[in-house]
């Protein structure tokens, strides 16, 4: 069944009654997002990671951007009494599923307010096609760069009048959100980030007028890349080029203390616990190097 709209996933959602493991997740995650896993990256591996609700709160709310109302995923500490570090969590080109949910989560779980926008609920649903290409046809090519920021931005203000310590955010992302996490990291707002197999270099367009590759003198905050050096769709030639242009960059503090951590024979998204592509020993190394990242950084 394909559904061809948010609205009509969340309408699906809550006439069928779905569960995981036997509980309900309506209640845990509001109207919708983080509901089961992306269909186009089908199979779902059965060792995939979940992350429970003790200690935590989770749930869907919206997010105001100018005056539109942004889904989002936060997950905090269900109690606290000081202001939390925040971590922004970008998504993979399949939105915000499950396993992006789950990250969210285990972020709370160490103390932080974590957001993982919904990035491309204006042009749609990425969960509504079945194949990566549709999802880029459809969805990607019409998400501009430039709004993407602007959601963060507005997650970020959003998470400072909630319990959270803008003087400490962290943003980290996935594949498709590894890439948009470089270019967050020019965002004054941001202390530090960590890029997940994100795209280094590609072309130019309306949308996506800069890459990664030619912002390494704006950064404002500095980058850990984790990468896999088998990674069919991110050549090491290109993790070289964006390594020639930090060095270039390197009277930016910034650029000069970014990092890569390229992890050998490991395809791309060796994260992704729910996927064929999972990589145990790069996956936990590289959730660790991030931690100790933000923390290296200030963000926590």
């Amino acid at each position: 069944m394909k559904l061809k709209t948010s609205q009509e996933r969340r309408e699906f959602i809550k006439k069928s009654g779905l569960t995981v493991g036997g509980a309900s997740l309506a209640p845990q995650f509001g109207v919708g997002l983080g509901i089961g896993f992306a269909t186009a990256a089908d199979p779902v591996l059965a060792a995939v990671i979940k992350t429970d609700f003790v200690g935590i709160k989770a749930s869907e709310q919206t997010i105001p951007v100018g005056s539109f109302q942004m889904p989002a995923y936060i997950a905090r500490p269900e109690s606290t009494s000081k202001p939390l570090p925040i971590v922004i969590v970008v998504s993979e080109i399949f939105g915000v599923h499950e396993h992006i949910a789950d990250v969210a989560r285990r972020f709370a779980k160490l103390g932080y307010l974590a957001i993982a926008p919904e990035a491309f609920i204006r042009a749609g649903d990425p969960s509504s096609y079945g194949t990566i290409a549709e999802i880029f046809t459809n969805i990607i090519s019409k998400t501009p760069d430039e709004q993407v920021l602007t959601d963060i931005r507005a997650a970020i203000a959003w998470a400072g009048k909630n319990g959270g310590d803008v003087k400490r955010v962290g943003v980290t992302g996935f594949c498709w959100g590894g890439r948009i996490t470089w270019l967050a990291a020019t965002m004054p707002e941001v202390k530090a980030g960590v890029a997940w197999y994100g795209r280094l270099i590609g072309d130019k367009t309306a949308n996506n007028p800069k890459q990664p590759v030619d912002i390494a003198n704006d950064l404002k905050a500095p980058v850990l890349g984790l990468y896999g050096g088998a990674d069919a769709g991110i050549p090491l030639t290109s993790v070289d080029q964006m390594k020639t242009a930090l060095e270039a960059a390197s009277n930016n503090p910034a650029a000069k203390a970014s990092r890569f951590e390229v992890y050998p024979d490991t395809p791309h998204a060796f994260h992704a616990d729910y996927r064929e592509s999972y990589r145990e020993g790069p996956a936990k190394d590289g959730w660790a190097k991030c931690l100790a990242w933000f923390k290296q950084n200030g963000v926590i």
